[in-house]
């Protein structure tokens, strides 16, 4: 099936979702409208550059037709339009292949946002608080809303841990990238020598789990509830608050305490047990594949290196993709956009290189 045969369905699905958003019926079901309404929003992206194509392509047609003539100031017209026709019909190609690949479900989804500091004492604690103020000012270029769940502040600032819940839209699509391992080479505020040191802090990305994805059976999950221990505040002891819960099947356990409420710790343990879940179902299918092949932006375990902030040099490296920039200083202030959108081109790439195969 050719671009343009795939497009013509797509087409047909468009209309047929714009249609089905004005029956009554559907309108009054909250739960379909949405799921519709996302995928008209998706789809009309798709038609906006589809109909852009057509009309290029039937722009090139009477510019041809124009060469054709005997006029030659129109001769030259149409040549000179030509030659700006042709390789925006093959840019406008290349973005319909992209739209067309085949989504992450999980793209659209709000996210469970996790910083902890790593390797480096106080230093990591430093760097972790100066992550999370990279990524709130971020969230905040792109609208999205933020709740911290749970913070563990450093002994001489920064953080320890801080769990958020990030919402707004295709939140996992932009942020899942930044799953791993981020060194900072820096000299510290706590060096009196003036010395560059290293540290590390990690970050963890999850989807935030929606209901109606889990394939999991409530009667295969082991629920237990018990009084939550340690760092967090004097609320921690007093009720039975932290959940932990084990899905029977796979033997798959996840607990969590750091919330205030059973329900929030529930909710971040389910997500958290789903994940465990899906990604082992992941691995099997990707090794099914290919036993040797890496995906390109890694699989987000912690001990991977993604990235490296170099403040004497203002230099930032993304490892996965070897792109390096020298405007750390306007990264730290929340200017990541350009970082995630190389990361989505590679990732694509990737992709395509395997649907060629």
């Amino acid at each position: 099936m050719s671009i343009i045969d795939k497009l013509e369905a797509v087409q047909n699905r468009f209309y047929y979702v714009e249609e089905q958003l004005s029956n009554p019926e559907v309108s009054s079901d909250m739960s379909k409208f949405s799921k519709l309404n996302k995928e008209y929003s998706d789809l009309k992206e798709l038609m906006g550059v589809y109909q852009n194509y057509r009309a290029t392509e039937n722009a090139i047609s009477t510019a041809k037709e124009m060469i054709a003539e005997e006029d030659e100031e129109m001769r030259v017209m149409a040549k000179e339009e030509l030659q700006e026709l042709e390789p925006k019909l093959k840019q406008l190609e290349d973005d319909l292949e992209m739209l067309l690949l085949p989504k992450d479900p999980d793209d659209a989804k709000d996210v469970l946002f996790e910083i902890r500091s790593g390797t480096g004492g106080d230093e990591a604690s430093i760097f972790a608080g100066d992550l999370y103020r990279m990524y709130t000012k971020y969230f905040e270029s792109q609208n999205w809303t933020v709740e911290v769940l749970f913070s563990n502040e450093g002994t001489v600032g920064g953080f320890n841990k801080v769990e958020l819940e990030v919402h707004g839209k295709d939140v996992f699509g932009k942020l899942k990238y930044e799953s791993g391992a981020h060194r900072v080479q820096r000299v510290p505020k706590t060096e009196s020598q003036g010395r560059v040191h290293t540290s590390a802090a990690t970050v963890a990305v999850m989807p935030k789990l929606e209901m109606e994805d889990l394939d999991i059976k409530t009667t295969d999950l082991k629920i237990d509830v018990f009084r939550a221990s340690g760092a967090g505040g004097q609320h921690v002891n007093r009720t039975e608050s932290a959940v932990r819960i084990t899905h029977i099947p796979t033997g798959a356990v996840s607990e969590c305490q750091e919330a205030r409420s059973q329900i929030k710790n529930r909710e971040i343990a389910l997500t958290r047990l789903y994940n465990k879940i899906q990604e082992r179902m992941k691995k099997e299918h990707e090794a099914t594949i290919s036993a040797n092949r890496k995906s390109l932006v890694g699989s987000g375990d912690r001990s991977d290196k993604i990235r490296t902030y170099n403040y004497p040099q203002n230099r930032l490296t993304d490892h996965r993709i070897n792109l390096t920039l020298y405007n750390l200083d306007q990264v730290m202030e929340g200017d990541i956009d350009g970082i995630i959108k190389s990361l989505q081109i590679a990732e694509r790439a990737e992709i395509m290189k395997g649907v060629e195969e």
